[in-house]
C-alpha cells in the first residue's frame, strides 16, 4: 500500500512538470513568431494652416500668398508685382516709420541692374503750404529711435542713416550750434554736411512727419522743396501717383523704396544721396 501511494505521487509530479514545460515552449514559440512587439500603426495627421503657391523663382514673397489679416502679394521674388496693401508697422525697407501705406502706388517696374541717371529732370520750386497737413500722422520724439534696417545698408553714403538718432535741445542751443535753420510746415530743420535734420525741441509743438536725414545737394532747397522735387521725378517715371506736397509721407516713402529697388539701390524709402543722383537732382 505504501509503495502504491509513492508511485501515485511521483506520477502526479511528473505530469505537472510536463505541463509546465509545454507551456514554456508555447510561450517561447509565440515570442519567436511575433517578436513580443505590438503591431505598428500608421498615423495620418491632416495638414492645416497657410497655403503657399510658389511661382517660378520662389523668393520671399511667393505667388498668390494669402493669409487672412495680412497683405496679399502677386508675383515672385523680393519685388512682388501688383503690390496690394496696406502694410503697417516698422518695415526695414521703409526706414522704420509706422503706418506705411502705398495702396495707391503702382509697383510694376522691373529691376534694372544697371543704374541709370535721369539727365532730363529739372529741379523747380514748388508753392507749398506753410502749415501742417492733418491728413498725415505726425511722428513723436524718441531719443532711443534708430532707423530700422539701416545697419544692413551697404555703402559709405548710408552711414549717416546708420548713425542717426534724434536730439532734443532748446532754441538757444540749436541757434548757437547751427547757423542754418529753416522752417517747413512750421517745423524747424537744421543743415549739416549735406543733410537736413529735424531740430527737435527748437519748437516743442512742431509737427514732423518723418524722423531722419533728408539729403540735399545744397542748402538752397529746404527739405520741403527737396521732397517735392523727388515726388515730381517719381511721378514722371510712374512710381508716384499722389499729391506733390513736399511731405515725406508713407506713400512717398513706398514709391521711393520701389524706385530704389528697381534701380539696384538700397531700398531705404528715404531721400538719400544715391537716389537723388539717379533722379538727376544732384
Amino acid at each position: 500500500m505504501r509503495i502504491l501511494l509513492v508511485l501515485t505521487c511521483c506520477f502526479g509530479l511528473a505530469s505537472f512538470a510536463g505541463a509546465a514545460q509545454q507551456d514554456d515552449e508555447n510561450q517561447n514559440q509565440g515570442k519567436k513568431k511575433g517578436g513580443g512587439n505590438a503591431q505598428s500603426q500608421q498615423v495620418t495627421t491632416p495638414q492645416t494652416g497657410k497655403v503657399y503657391k510658389a511661382g517660378p523663382g520662389g523668393g520671399r514673397h511667393t505667388q498668390n500668398f494669402q493669409q487672412p489679416g495680412t497683405v496679399t502679394y502677386k508675383g515672385t521674388g523680393k519685388n512682388a508685382k501688383n503690390w496690394q496693401g496696406p502694410v503697417t508697422g516698422g518695415n526695414p525697407n521703409l526706414s522704420g516709420q509706422t503706418n506705411v501705406s502705398a495702396k495707391n502706388t503702382t509697383f510694376n517696374k522691373s529691376v534694372n541692374k544697371n543704374i541709370t541717371v535721369n539727365k532730363n529732370f529739372k529741379v523747380q520750386k514748388f508753392n507749398l503750404s506753410k502749415n501742417p497737413n492733418p491728413k498725415y500722422q505726425a511722428v513723436k520724439f524718441n531719443g532711443n529711435y534708430h532707423i530700422s534696417g539701416a545697419q544692413n545698408w551697404k555703402g559709405s553714403k548710408y552711414v549717416v542713416f546708420q548713425n542717426y538718432h534724434p536730439q532734443w535741445h532748446d532754441q538757444w542751443w540749436w541757434s548757437s550750434h547751427h547757423n542754418h535753420i529753416v522752417f517747413v510746415f512750421g517745423a524747424p530743420y537744421f543743415w549739416d554736411a549735406g543733410y537736413w535734420y529735424p531740430a527737435w525741441g527748437y519748437d516743442p509743438g512742431a509737427t514732423y512727419y518723418y524722423d531722419g536725414p533728408i539729403y540735399a545737394s545744397n542748402p538752397e532747397y529746404d527739405p520741403g522743396q527737396v521732397v517735392a522735387n523727388v515726388q515730381s521725378a517719381l511721378q514722371q517715371q510712374g512710381y508716384y501717383q499722389g499729391e506733390i506736397d513736399g511731405i515725406l509721407g508713407p506713400q512717398t516713402r513706398a514709391a521711393l523704396a520701389e524706385y530704389q529697388s528697381a534701380q539696384g539701390l538700397e531700398p531705404t524709402g528715404a531721400v538719400d544721396e544715391p537716389t537723388l543722383e539717379t533722379l538727376g537732382m544732384v
